[in-house]
């Protein structure tokens, strides 16, 4: 048919295409959907799939997204369920860029000392009652570890920050580990300490902080990045007899929070090969992409060869490596051009913060995962640390440059324009941190400046250049709450009410891009998931509201009513 003759028998072509016609291969569909979604907003986040009225899915994939009348005629069977949206909203199962997967699993287990609003501890004092309600309630006896999460020192009243003395006076016979709000540290009582084996003569590792109790060496309690680790290796960990319990509880709290795949981000040997237990035993609710610690990468490769990387077994991949650079700007350890207005953490003048590894080594463990040809997790906060990497790259590819490596910068706070230009250059995805505009603007602020503090996680100058940028809650630094991180990234208003980079906010639709499509496209899996098209895997979410609809101001009061996960639902409010 000519291209005019098409045009002129358009209409009673497509009406012939959509009756269903049997002898123009349009018969009604032999796949019949399992579940049809109508009667609500459906958000595709896809840039080609209009405002759809309905949503089929069958065995766990969607099978059709389209008009209501058309789905309903070529896709509904005599068992098809058709499941009313009652004016909520249906969109992509939220993909999480970065967070700290194997925490979940302790988290029922300890005490939640963040601050308002996300926990009780706003001094002190509360953080020591809270505690003491969580022995109680926990019944935890003698002689048995406390543990707590959450613990901001930015937000304590009058710099009456928490010691070891606060917590040996409260708990002398039990030892007490709270952990720090940006955990790469914690504060550890004198049975903790003792526990650990750090005393006055135990010497500050390098890229590390043991504060010291005044005018003596004698630990005070907060120790911090590398002194931490050996500390985090050894943390508690769940029996044989506990690993699915705890695996499935850690889940629930991602599925609770819309999130239907998980990202692992800093993993131990024996943590991976505990998740992989959990796996093999039917644990996963939704799926885990695990990147294994630079450090302990000769043990998980002598386990897991590099070959098995990157495929999906039972819930469970491995999905690169990650290397840290630095720590966290409200600990006082992200490391820096130029020095902290407050000093360092222990009181150290003229203090810029201090890399995790020495340069030459941060190069070298480039090297290695370029050479193993894997995807790259960099954990680096401050403009010196992003520099470092930069310097790194260059070396450890020097053959080219600007291939891209599937690398991701996690977190990028304090990058500045000149060195996004480069992530532009050398294929470097940065995964921001907005709800920091929220958490810990006037801690930066104090620590760094204003004209900084404005500039943190600039999400709108990079989508100007070109790059996609994903967004994280480093939970357990801070709540899974992604209706709440979408807030503070479209907003940006802080703790105190201040706005933390105007110009720097974005649209609600680029928000949930960065955490659906983009997400997905930061573990190369932008064909399976994060967006609502056919053939893709019916990860869904339900909300309350419609994200692009609601005033701005109440994005943080969406609640999420229901997640599902390859047609499954894994949880309902």
């Amino acid at each position: 048919m000519s291209p005019r003759l098409l045009r002129t028998h358009l209409p009673f072509v497509l009406g012939l295409v959509l009756s269903g016609n049997s002898h123009l291969g349009f018969a009604k569909a032999k796949t019949y959907a399992e579940q049809i979604y109508t009667g609500g907003d459906i958000v595709t986040v896809s840039e080609t799939a209009g405002n759809p009225e309905a949503l089929a899915i069958a065995d766990g994939k969607i099978l059709a997204i389209g008009s209501q009348k058309q789905i309903e005629k070529l896709y509904r069977g005599p068992k098809t369920k058709l499941v009313s949206l009652a004016g909520k909203t249906l969109l992509p199962g939220f993909i999480d860029a970065h967070s700290h997967y194997f925490s979940s699993l302790s988290v029922a287990h300890q005490a939640n000392v963040y601050a308002p609003p996300a926990g009780p501890a706003k001094d002190v004092d509360t953080l020591i009652a809270t505690l003491k309600a969580f022995k109680e309630s926990q019944k935890i006896g003698k002689g048995e570890i406390i543990q707590a999460y959450g613990y901001d020192d930015t937000v304590m009243p009058g710099g009456r920050l928490l010691n070891r003395d606060d917590l040996d006076a409260a708990f002398p016979d039990n030892p007490v580990l709270v952990g720090h709000v940006s955990m790469h540290g914690a504060v550890l009582n004198s049975r903790a300490l003792e526990k650990w084996g750090i005393t006055a003569s135990t010497p500050t590792p390098p890229g590390g902080i043991i504060v010291r109790k005044p005018g003596t060496e004698e630990p005070w309690g907060l120790i911090m990045e590398t002194a931490f680790l050996p500390i985090f290796a050894h943390l508690p960990k769940p029996s044989a007899d506990e690993e699915v319990a705890w695996s499935l509880a850690g889940q629930k709290l991602y599925a609770e929070a819309g999130i239907t795949t998980a990202h692992e981000g800093a993993t131990h040997a024996d943590e991976l090969a505990l998740m992989k237990r959990a796996a093999k035993a039917g644990a996963h609710l939704i799926d885990i992409v695990a990147f294994p610690f630079i450090t302990d990468l000769d043990a998980v490769l002598k386990e897991n060869p590099v070959q098995t990387w990157g495929t999906y077994r039972d819930g469970l991949k491995i999905g690169g490596v990650k290397i840290t650079i630095d720590g966290s700007p409200q600990g006082r350890t992200a490391f820096f051009r130029t020095p902290y207005l407050t000093g360092g953490p222990s009181g150290e003048k003229d203090w810029r913060g201090e890399l995790s590894f020495p340069e030459t080594m941060i190069t070298q463990m480039v090297k290695r995962v370029y050479g193993l040809g894997v995807p790259l997790n960099l954990h680096a906060n401050g403009d010196a640390a992003i520099d470092v990497f930069l310097k790194a790259h260059q070396e450890a590819a020097a053959d080219d440059p600007t291939r891209d490596r599937h690398v991701t910068m996690i977190h990028s706070q304090f990058v500045h324009p000149e060195q996004l230009d480069s992530f532009v250059r050398f294929h470097i995805t940065p995964s921001f941190y907005t709800l920091h505009t929220y958490y810990f603007a006037e801690a930066h602020t104090a620590n760094r400046g204003a004209a900084e503090t404005q500039y943190i996680s600039p999400f709108r100058d990079a989508l100007k250049k070109g790059l996609h940028p994903t967004n994280h809650t480093d939970f357990v630094v801070v709540p899974l709450d992604q209706m709440f991180m979408l807030h503070s990234a479209v907003n940006r208003v802080s703790r105190a009410g201040n706005v933390i980079g105007a110009d720097q906010r974005i649209s609600p639709l680029e928000g949930l891009r960065a955490m659906t499509l983009d997400a997905a496209r930061q573990y190369g899996e932008e064909a399976q998931k994060g967006s609502l098209e056919k053939g893709k895997l019916a990860d869904l979410v339900i909300l309350d509201k419609n994200p692009l609809s609601v005033d701005p101001a109440a994005i943080k009061d969406i609640k999420v009513l229901e997640t599902i996960k390859a047609g499954k639902t894994i949880f309902r409010r």
